[in-house]
């Protein structure tokens, strides 16, 4: 089976031209990758989302961890492990969002959706709704609380991002 889709830069021309703009003051050259303010967080893959701007941090301050719902996978936790241990990770924040698809349509709504967006038939692909975010929430924060591998000098919060006003609420 051939591969339909381009290797090229077309269609990302405008990316690489702002690229080229912010690497002409490119200030982290040497950087380690450490967590300078010793937090990382877990949240939403929603673009109304700026997980640095609504904590005050700046880039190279905390570890990003970003997947639909926010939610706290295998591959969160790989990544809070790892931050825990080798990347100065003090502190981890959990935090779904307000509004979010992921917590407001049923698994066969969103197969409708994508389905009718694709034209072929999407209900081979999980995608994992969330029925009630606030228990999902205490659920996810438990994992990492008591993942074997997860310190417990680490301080774990669940929070709700509110996409209409900017606030975080703690809710574990």
């Amino acid at each position: 089976m051939a591969d339909t889709h381009p290797t090229s830069n077309a269609g990302f021309e405008d990316l690489l031209e702002a690229n080229r703009s912010f690497a002409e003051s490119f200030e982290y050259a040497g950087f380690d990758g450490i967590a300078k303010a010793g937090v990382a967080i877990v949240t939403c893959m929603d673009s109304r989302i700026d997980p640095l701007g609504m904590l005050g941090l700046s880039a190279g301050d905390a570890k990003i961890f970003r997947n639909p719902g926010g939610r706290v996978t295998p591959q969160a936790l790989e990544a809070l492990v790892l931050g825990t241990h080798l990347l100065n990770v003090q502190r981890i924040l959990v935090i779904p969002h307000t509004r979010c698809a992921m917590a407001s349509a049923t698994e066969a709504e969103l197969h409708e959706r994508v389905t009718a967006s694709a034209g072929t038939d999407s209900t081979w692909q999980p995608f994992n709704v969330v029925t009630d975010q606030l228990a999902t929430l205490a659920d996810d924060v438990a994992k990492v609380r008591t993942h074997p591998l997860v310190p417990e000098s680490v301080v774990v919060g669940g929070f709700v991002y509110d996409v209409d006003t900017g606030l975080l609420t703690q809710h574990a």
